[in-house]
């Protein structure tokens, strides 16, 4: 295989009563950090299946209390794991792109969540060409809540203005892109996509990937009917 780019998976341990608990009602704790296991593990599947890219995840909390700890366990171990270190979100992002170039030096680099499982390899190679390609700096995939589930880097240390960005707020996405041409770097949109936040999100997110983990898990909360074909 050619590698020509890392591909970087931001995500915390799926631990009953830390993930997801605004699902909380109607799923119970245990099967909020179900539903956050299943889209790190289908999102890691898309990850591993992406041609030319190295396979990087920053990871934060303890699995061994996580949902289904063992389990992404052993799908790390097919990637370069990092520790995620930093006092907010922001500085986190940025430091994770940091110690991903450290690694890879030279490589331009794809970031992405632990929760849009709906993701597949010829998106995220999408979400990356234009960076590959030459045609800007960066890349940065909307999300329909107003923040972003990618962000694309020809030089990831350009991540750094992501410490001065107010995260998890309905204008991150647009101070995100601000932030990023302000340092002088053009930036293309790609698609847009729904996280996983709330209930609403989870059924439609499961709706669009039906054969998945995660459409499994979300149609066997409470209340919710069966998703998966």
């Amino acid at each position: 295989m050619s590698v020509r780019f890392c591909l970087l998976v931001v995500a915390k341990a799926p631990v009953p009563g830390f993930a997801k608990t605004r699902l909380c009602p109607p799923a119970t704790a245990v099967q909020a950090a179900e539903i956050a296991a299943t889209a790190l593990l289908d999102t890691l599947a898309a990850v591993l299946a992406t041609r030319d890219a190295v396979p990087v995840v920053a990871m934060t909390g303890e699995l061994g209390e996580a949902a289904r700890g063992t389990e992404i366990a052993e799908v790390l171990g097919q990637v370069t794991v990092l520790a995620q270190r930093g006092d907010d979100f922001g500085a986190r992002l940025a430091n994770a792109h940091a110690d991903t170039a450290a690694a890879y030096p030279a490589l331009p680099v794809l970031q992405i969540g632990m929760d849009t499982p709906q993701v597949t390899p010829d998106l995220l190679t999408s979400a990356v060409n234009p960076v590959l390609r030459g045609d800007s700096g960066a890349t940065l995939g909307a999300a329909e809540d107003g923040g972003w589930w990618a962000l694309g880097l020809r030089d990831p240390l350009d991540a750094r203005v992501l410490a001065e960005v107010p995260m998890s707020r309905p204008d991150t996405g647009a101070r995100t892109r601000r932030a990023l041409t302000a340092s002088g770097l053009s930036v293309t949109g790609v698609a847009t996509l729904s996280d996983v936040d709330t209930i609403a999100d989870a059924r439609r997110v499961a709706a669009r990937c039906v054969n998945g983990r995660f459409a499994r898990a979300v149609a066997e909360v409470a209340g919710l009917p069966a998703l998966v074909r």
